[in-house]
């Protein structure tokens, strides 16, 4: 998984996944056709989606594949492995059209092995991204937790990478220095606007997150409330890939 993220990354020259966060079909069928040569996958919330069907989700998911999009369900898992591999099924059924999901880590790695069994349930494989730091004011991932999620995650081979914040650089270091090399870093936190945003939510630059250490800049209002969201995906994608270039100089 992380080859093909990084194969669509390098065709499109571009480090950006956006989080498509509308909540119509309609909504989010008009982003993948605006913005879809200018970003390597999509972060969906499934459960947002107030006219969602089964028929009009798959329509979005080949639309997002004819695009070569990765689907990002950022459904942050945090049951223990059964309960997570049976809501991978369910009404949403997830392990059939997800690439990537989120989990917590707070019930221990058996999760990680629930999610992959998810997949494997309809031959499918997938990544998951293991959340060790927020972005958001007053969140209680701390830094003890932080070293255990990764330290774990390290070691399964069902984990894709971290989720890290893109907020603040020098966390961003400071938790790529842990992970190494082996596992994706993958930011939210980020806007080209810096500074704080509604809800608690902060902002950094992505191209600084690039250079301390981010794979992917995961950005939402930046690119789907900007007046042109086709411009504003291609100036995130145009940071990002600066940042990767300038990072491996």
């Amino acid at each position: 998984m992380a080859k093909r993220y990084m194969e669509v990354a390098t065709e499109k020259q571009s480090l950006v996944c956006l989080a498509a966060d509308r909540n119509t079909m309609a909504g989010l069928m008009a982003l993948i056709e605006a913005v879809g040569p200018h970003v390597a996958a999509l972060k969906t919330h499934v459960d947002l989606v107030d006219d969602w069907s089964p028929e009009a989700w798959i329509a979005f998911c080949e639309a997002a594949a004819q695009a070569n999009l990765l689907v990002f369900e950022d459904r942050k898992f945090a049951d223990i492995g059964g309960i997570s591999r049976a809501q991978m099924a369910g009404k949403y059924d997830i392990r059939s059209w997800s690439d990537l999901v989120t989990a917590h880590l707070i019930s221990g790695p058996d999760i990680v092995d629930g999610l992959q069994a998810g997949w494997s349930d309809v031959g499918r494989q997938g990544g998951v991204l293991l959340l060790a730091q927020m972005s958001s004011r007053g969140n209680l991932l701390h830094p003890a937790y932080t070293d255990e999620v990764v330290a774990k995650g390290k070691e399964h081979a069902g984990v894709f990478g971290f989720i890290g914040n893109g907020s603040r650089p020098a966390e961003l270091a400071g938790l790529r220095s842990k992970v190494g090399d082996t596992k994706m870093i993958w930011t939210p936190g980020v806007n080209l606007a810096v500074g704080d945003g509604a809800m608690g939510q902060r902002y950094g630059d992505p191209m600084e997150a690039v250079l301390a250490g981010s794979d992917c800049v995961i950005v939402g209002s930046g690119i789907h409330k900007a007046n042109d969201p086709a411009q504003a995906a291609k100036a995130y994608a145009d940071a990002s890939w600066a940042g990767l270039m300038k990072r491996n100089g």
